[in-house]
């Protein structure tokens, strides 16, 4: 594996803007080695709800017949719960429940639970606690070669706790919304580069280092004519990077895992009106209808993680590159991306 080149000022501005280095050339130490995958080759092209619908059934089905034992993470919404129609029954179906003591916070297992008791899986849960991201964020960190996402705890809990169940394989829902368009509000309205920068980017490197860079290389290969083409950005930097969150997790929990949804891609442009219109993710729509008659399409949620509530009482990082209560006005999930490079440089820097 070539040596990469160090650039801590660089990598840190590129994982605060989209969670993970953009240029592949660089690395923030070579102390740890990156790991990181590109999207999945040879996928299959996809026209309509129908053909969806057979390439994800084949696979899944593909994938049971070679006598290892899989697992699905199904949470509360259509995508996994798609996949959960093509298992056989009794097969087990973990869902993540976060928990804050004293505090109710979004919760899948309900949602889950009605698929789960529809087609007849075991349905289990993984609890995750804030202690888990403090005792499992070393790991990770050192495994990937930089600061993650903070769904990789949860992830990685569940692939331990896989791994006890005797499971070879997890399935997950992921790049549903990212090839389908799942993600409304990036595709509500044409952006100017300008105006996607500030909407897009996690934590503007500037806010939080006292020395950044503005990464923009993935924005300009997106840009036609002064706009964003927001589907090629959710389908190319943007899903290389939900990836290899998804890779990092399992293969630090040594468990295989697949994602059906990754390997098919979109072979005619995405119905952007039917988009506006509130008709996000309108093919896998179409196939949940069929599966589920009569079944609610429940909103759209992200991987449940209270960051608000685990970092409310956080001061901010107090390492010198950062700005002195840079994160006072951030979110939780702003504040998790500081915190976590701050970590990962915390253990760079330790002999």
């Amino acid at each position: 594996m070539k040596e990469l080149i160090e650039d801590r000022r660089y990598c840190a501005s590129s994982y605060l803007m989209y969670r993970t280095i953009i240029d592949d050339n660089k690395t923030f130490s070579n102390k740890y080695s990156r790991n990181t995958h590109e999207i999945p080759e040879n996928r299959i092209k996809i026209h309509s709800s129908d053909e969806l619908h057979i390439a994800l059934q084949t696979q899944v089905e593909k994938l049971v017949a070679t006598g290892k034992k899989v697992a699905l993470c199904l949470s509360g919404g259509i995508d996994s719960g798609i996949l959960a129609r093509f298992l056989p029954k009794g097969t087990i179906a973990y869902t993540f429940k976060c928990v804050v003591p004293g505090q109710e916070v979004t919760d899948e297992t309900p949602g889950a639970a009605k698929y789960a008791k529809e087609c007849g899986l075991d349905h289990r849960i993984v609890e995750i606690y804030w202690e888990d991201f403090e005792n499992y964020t070393p790991t990770l960190l050192k495994h990937k070669g930089m600061p993650f996402h903070s769904i990789e705890v949860q992830m990685y809990k569940a692939g331990l706790q896989a791994k006890k169940d005797g499971v070879d394989v997890l399935i997950y829902g992921e790049s549903a919304d990212l090839n389908y368009g799942g993600l409304s509000i990036l595709l509500s309205q044409d952006w100017t580069v300008g105006q996607f920068v500030d909407r897009y980017a996690y934590v503007k490197p500037y806010a939080a280092l006292k020395e950044s860079d503005l990464v923009l290389d993935p924005i300009h290969q997106c840009e036609q004519n002064g706009y964003i083409d927001v589907h090629k950005f959710n389908t190319h930097p943007f899903m290389k990077e939900a990836l290899n969150s998804y890779y990092n997790a399992c293969e630090t929990a040594n468990i295989e895992y697949f994602l059906p949804y990754s390997n098919t891609v979109l072979d005619v442009p995405l119905d952007l009106k039917r988009i506006r219109n509130g008709e996000n993710k309108y093919l896998i729509r179409e196939i949940f209808t069929k599966l589920y008659p009569g079944f609610e399409i429940p909103p759209k949620t992200p991987m449940p993680r209270p960051m608000d509530e685990w970092f409310s009482n956080w001061q901010g990082p107090t390492r010198p590159e950062f700005w002195p209560h840079c994160t006072d006005p951030m979110s939780g999930d702003q504040r998790w991306l500081v915190w976590c490079l701050e970590r990962y440089l915390n253990l760079l820097d330790e002999a």
